[in-house]
């Protein structure tokens, strides 16, 4: 199985049950009579990753809940305690590791994969955001009463009833309070750390050519003493392709190199793969290379992979936060000069010229003056077509289209009174890291059968980027300043230089060239049209005229909506698959159990 999964009744039925995957070294698990405890992943306690599970159950009976701010590490754990009829479930302070769960009059049910819990309606919200974001963001699940814990959070159940809490989140300094050659000597060490704590046994790297994974595979290189094994997965479509730079990566750290070129026929054999082993939809294109990336390392048998998610996020590597910042300077210009010289004469005397400086003005200020964190959402697909464009009347009934934009508004603004790139670096954390690429990469580690981690997300890395200042992180629009300094000597000038692309997929342009693909997608969408989700008249629009104007941007939805039928199909979801509005929803909750 993929995880652990288990449930405990109401205390006016008494009764609970717990699953774990054989013969895993990830699991720890303690059984004393009436309470079991498990931590599943990569966990410490204390520092120690000794004895985790006897050891956290100890700290249960001690301190209840407050027993996870104990916990360090990658993981999910949980405690039922039967003779008191509680049970405690948390996951790590980055969401390495998943708990979906639903409860309600019936008990508690839970499980780090949402396939293990027993499926009910879809819920429409949830289909609408994954839409909108192209994942289904924590905390909702894709399936009514169902819902997973936010990185950093726990969730306890007595009595009955089940309460959510936060045993952790990050909590920024921005002033400076250490010179650079001692800020620089501690993140060296903490890098060096996390890569020896993920280096035992047949280890390899992700290496796309790019500062986080060339920094890993060298450092894995160093502590191993020997050269370390990487993987990289290469386009041969112009714009895509970045092996040369994973090559002179490879090159400069002497590493044992392997790469692949994925081919479109490659991605329509693995699409329904994928489908099938993503427990919710899920429509980050990338996971397909990552995934061929995996089975290049298990066929070498290797057994984990680094990969260097977060480096991005902590450190200030995101190309949109250079441009917030650029649109960050109009706020600060006076008032009077906006609103009383500037904007009456973009958008007054001169709204009618269309030169193209102007037009450009314009647009500048356009954005600009929207706030923060709508801003960001300025290129957001669904929103450029338009929801009632795209969707179903009946189903958009049943939605609140605001509920997307209100949860990142909460996010942001949970960080109030920092700079923007903290506020920023908050919102990454929850929605482009946790919700999207972790979840990418686990699954498709998981589906080739091998362990994904995560150097950059270690404990320490976490609180030596909270308190990072936020010029070491953006210096003016230079990205990653701090960074890229404290890495001169180890790096490549051309991998320093170069601008960020990863493992970004040419779909698009092989929808135009490839039949298979592009039968197996049309089809996909042309199931889709029967769930009444989608309008077909949209559909049509997009496949007979839009994907053919700009391939790279109107394939991306495409692939998004391809991806939901594939997972509607994969796991057997009749149509309509979503109730129409009106219906009532029911209390979701587990089955009694003897």
């Amino acid at each position: 199985m993929n995880g652990v999964s288990g449930y405990i009744n109401p205390p006016e039925a008494p009764g609970f049950g717990l699953s774990t995957p054989e013969r895993d070294q990830r699991l720890s698990m303690h059984r004393e009579p009436g309470l079991v405890a498990v931590i599943w992943g990569r966990a410490t306690l204390d520092g120690s990753g000794e004895r985790m599970a006897e050891r956290f159950a100890a700290a249960w009976r001690a301190r209840g809940a407050a027993a996870c701010v104990e916990l360090g590490g990658h993981f999910a754990a949980c405690v039922i305690d039967h003779a008191s009829g509680q049970a405690l479930l948390a996951i790590d302070r980055s969401g390495v590791y998943s708990m979906h769960y639903q409860s309600g009059p019936q008990g508690l049910w839970f499980a780090t994969d949402a396939s293990a819990l027993p499926a009910g309606e879809l819920d429409a919200q949830s289909i609408y955001n994954y839409l909108y974001f192209h994942v289904i963001p924590a905390p909702r699940g894709v399936y009514r009463g169902q819902q997973r814990l936010l990185p950093g959070e726990y969730l306890l159940y007595r009595a009955g009833r089940s309460e959510r809490g936060v045993y952790w989140r990050m909590r920024f300094r921005e002033e400076r309070a250490l010179p650079f050659a001692v800020m620089k000597r501690q993140f060296l060490d903490i890098v060096r750390d996390a890569v020896r704590q993920s280096a035992g046994g047949e280890v390899g790297a992700f290496l796309s050519g790019g500062t986080d994974s060339s920094t890993l595979a060298g450092m894995l290189g160093e502590i191993s003493g020997q050269p370390a094994r990487t993987y990289s997965i290469g386009f041969d479509v112009d714009g895509y392709d970045e092996m040369d730079y994973a090559r002179l990566a490879a090159r400069h750290f002497k590493t044992r190199h392997h790469e692949y070129y994925l081919t479109a026929g490659d991605v329509a054999d693995a699409i329904p793969r994928i489908a099938a082993a993503c427990d919710q939809p899920f429509g980050n294109s990338s996971i397909v290379p990552a995934y061929f990336c995996a089975e290049m390392a298990r066929a070498d048998g290797i057994g984990k992979l680094i990969g260097g998610d977060g480096g991005d996020e902590l450190f200030g590597g995101n190309e949109r936060y250079a441009r917030q910042a650029v649109f960050a300077r109009y706020e600060r210009l006076p008032s009077s000069v906006r609103q009383l010289a500037l904007e009456p004469l973009l958008f007054g005397v001169a709204g009618n010229a269309d030169l193209r400086l102007l037009r450009k003005a314009r647009s500048y200020v356009e954005q600009a003056l929207l706030p923060m964190p709508a801003r960001l959402e300025s290129y957001n697909l669904l929103r450029h077509y338009g929801p009632a464009q795209v969707l179903h009347t009946e189903f958009l009934a049943a939605i609140d289209q605001a509920s997307p934009l209100d949860q990142l508004n909460a996010c942001y603004w949970e960080s109030h009174g920092l700079s923007q790139i903290n506020r920023m670096q908050a919102l990454d954390l929850r929605y482009t890291l946790a919700d999207n690429d972790l979840r990418k990469v686990t699954t498709a580690c998981r589906l080739a059968g091998v362990e994904a981690a995560f150097p950059f997300l270690s404990d320490d890395m976490l609180a030596f980027s909270a308190r990072l200042p936020p010029a070491d992180k953006l210096h003016g629009t230079r990205l990653r300043y701090f960074f890229k300094h404290a890495l001169r000597q180890h790096l490549p000038r051309a991998i320093l230089r170069k601008k960020k692309h990863g493992f970004g997929m040419p779909f698009g342009q092989w929808l135009q060239t490839d039949a298979h693909l592009r039968a197996l997608a049309y089809d996909s969408l042309s199931d889709l049209k029967r769930r009444r989700i989608v309008r077909p008249e949209f559909i049509d629009q997009l496949t007979r005229k839009l994907v053919r104007e700009h391939p790279a941007y109107h394939g991306t939805m495409v692939w998004v909506l391809m991806m939901l039928e594939q997972w509607l199909q994969q796991h057997a979801i009749p149509q309509p698959a979503v109730a129409p509005a009106g219906v009532a929803e029911t209390a979701g909750g587990p089955a009694p159990r003897a």
